[in-house]
C-alpha cells in the first residue's frame, strides 16, 4: 500500500508514518518544519522528506491513502493536488480506525489522565508479554514507537483525544474510533480556541460514550460529577463498570497500594496517578489480566513521558516535570507534589503556552491552582501572544484570576531564566509543568 503523509513531522504523525514502513507500507512525505525526535527517527526509517515545503509533484494518482496532519492548513497545495485527482484522503485518527476496524477496540478518553492511563494498561501487557496494537501519546519505556500496527493482533489499545481530527475535519478524534472497551477518566474544559462553551466541549464526551458499539464497556470515574452525568444520560446499551481512588499510604517518601493482597509498592505518587491506576487496573480485567498479574506488572512502572518525570540533574537536586497546562491537570500536578513532598520547600513553574491557556476568559479556571506551593512562579511569552495573534495579558490578570497571594510572574524568558539562576537547586523541591520549554530553559544544570 502507498501512502503519503501531508505534516508528517507531528509528533503523532509521524509514529504512525514508522508504524506504516514497519507494516511494509511505502510511506512518503512533506512538511514545512520538522524538528526533534522526529526528524532523527523519520531519518533512521528513510522516511525523512529530502526538503522542507509543500510539493504537489508528490501527490501522484497510484496513491492508496493520503494522510492530512492538523498541522497542514486547508489551503494546502498538495491537498489540493489530492482532491483534484479524487484520492482518499484520511485524518489521523480516520486511518488508525481503517486499521483496527477489525480489532477489538480499547479507547481511553478523558481531559486528563488518558496518557497515563494508556500507558499503564500497555505497561502491564508489556510486562506480561501481551501483544496489541495501540496509539499512545508519550514515548514509553520499552517502546520503541508510540504506535503499533499488526495484520494479526486481535487487540487495538488507543488514546482517545477530543481534539479536532484534520483542518477538513472537524469532528473530535476519538468520534471515529467505535471504542468495544472504553473508559472516561474526567471532564474539565479545555481546547477553548475549538469549545467555546462548557457545554460545546462536554458535548463530544456524550458522543464519545454514544458511539461505544452495542454491548460495549464503559470503564469510568464515578468521583467525576461532569463523567456521571454523561453517563447516567446514555441512551444506548453498554455494560458501565465505575472505579474510584484505591486506598493507600506513604511510607517513607513511598507509595504503597491497599489491596487485598497486601500491600503494593509503586513508583509513581499522587492521588490522580493512584486513580488512573485504578481504571487501568479495570481495563486489564477485561483484557484477561487478573490483578494478582495487574499489580506485579505495575509496580515496576515509572510514569509516562513527561507526567511527573524526575530530571536527573548535575547537581542531584530534585526536579519533576510534568505536561500539565489545562487548569484541572495542573491542579492534580500540584496537589500529587506537596502530598508526596509535604516537608520540603516546594517550588512551582507553570508556562502558559496553549491557546486556551493563554484566553482570559479561560484563565478563571486557574483559580487556587498553584495553592500549596511555597514558591509558585507562572511565565508566559509576550511574544508568543503577538504569534498567535492574541491579545496581550497583564501579569496583574494572571495575579487576579489564580487568586494567590505569593505567584510571581515572568514574561520574558530573559528574566525568568536570571530568577532561575538565583535558586539554588540542591534546596527543596522544584516542579515544572508545561507544554512548551519555558523559552529555552535547560532543567539538568
Amino acid at each position: 500500500m502507498k501512502t503519503h503523509f501531508i505534516a508528517i513531522g507531528g509528533s503523532a504523525m509521524h509514529n504512525l508514518a514508522i508504524a506504516l514502513k514497519d507494516k511494509g507500507y511505502q510511506v512518503t512525505g512533506s512538511d514545512d518544519a520538522i524538528f526533534e525526535p522526529s526528524r532523527s527517527r523519520l531519518e533512521k526509517k528513510g522516511i525523512l522528506p529530502r526538503e522542507m515545503g509543500w510539493f504537489p509533484e508528490k501527490i501522484t494518482s497510484d496513491i492508496d491513502a493520503v494522510i492530512l496532519g492538523m498541522h497542514a492548513h486547508q489551503d494546502n497545495p498538495e491537498l489540493a493536488k489530492a482532491k483534484e485527482l479524487g484520492l482518499k484522503i484520511y485524518s489521523y485518527p480516520e486511518f488508525l480506525y481503517e486499521q483496527s476496524k477489525n480489532k477489538t477496540r480499547v479507547v481511553i478518553a478523558g481531559s486528563h489522565g488518558k496518557t497515563t492511563i494508556t500507558s499503564m494498561i500497555l505497561h502491564v501487557l508489556n510486562f506480561h508479554q501481551k501483544d496489541v496494537d495501540y496509539m499512545v501519546g508519550a514515548q514509553l519505556e520499552g517502546f520503541d514507537c508510540m504506535v503499533k500496527l499488526t495484520q494479526d493482533n486481535d487487540f487495538m489499545v488507543l488514546e482517545g483525544d477530543e481534539y479536532l481530527s484534520s483542518p477538513i475535519d472537524l469532528r473530535s478524534k476519538f468520534l471515529l474510533y467505535q471504542p468495544n472497551i472504553a473508559l472516561m477518566s474526567g471532564i474539565a474544559w479545555d481546547h477553548i480556541n475549538v469549545f467555546k462553551t462548557f457545554d460545546d466541549y462536554t458535548e463530544q464526551f456524550r458522543r464519545f460514550v454514544a458511539s461505544i458499539t452495542p454491548g460495549g464497556v464503559l470503564v469510568y470515574n464515578e468521583e467525576d460529577a461532569e463523567v456521571v452525568k454523561v453517563v447516567e444520560a446514555a441512551e444506548n446499551y453498554f455494560r458501565k463498570i465505575p472505579y474510584k481512588t484505591p486506598e493507600y499510604e506513604i511510607i517513607n517518601g513511598k507509595v504503597h497500594l491497599k489491596t487485598e493482597m497486601g500491600d503494593v509498592p509503586l513508583s509513581v505518587f499522587g492521588a490522580h496517578n493512584l486513580l488512573n491506576l485504578e481504571g487501568a487496573r479495570h481495563i486489564c480485567h477485561t483484557l484477561g489480566i487478573m490483578d494478582e498479574d495487574f499489580y506485579e506488572a505495575i509496580m515496576s512502572f515509572k510514569g509516562a513521558s513527561k507526567r511527573l518525570e524526575k530530571v536527573e540533574r548535575e547537581d542531584k537536586g530534585i526536579l519533576y516535570k510534568d505536561f500539565a497546562h489545562a487548569p484541572s491537570k495542573v491542579k492534580a500536578a500540584v496537589k500529587a507534589f506537596c502530598e508526596q513532598f509535604k516537608n520540603e520547600k516546594k517550588y512551582g513553574f507553570l508556562e502558559l503556552h496553549t491557546y486556551s491557556s493563554l484566553n482570559p476568559v479561560f484563565l478563571e479556571q486557574y483559580d487556587h491552582a498553584m495553592d500549596g506551593l511555597d514558591e509558585a512562579v507562572v511565565f508566559y511569552s509576550e511574544d508568543a501572544l503577538k504569534i498567535k495573534r492574541m491579545e496581550p495579558i497583564s501579569p496583574d490578570l494572571i495575579n487576579e484570576k489564580f487568586k494567590n497571594e505569593n505567584l510571581k510572574v515572568f514574561t520574558n524568558a530573559k528574566e525568568l531564566h536570571a530568577y532561575w539562576d538565583t535558586l539554588d537547586k540542591t534546596q527543596g523541591v522544584y516542579m515544572m509543568m508545561s507544554s512548551g520549554n519555558f523559552g529555552g530553559l535547560d532543567l539538568t544544570k
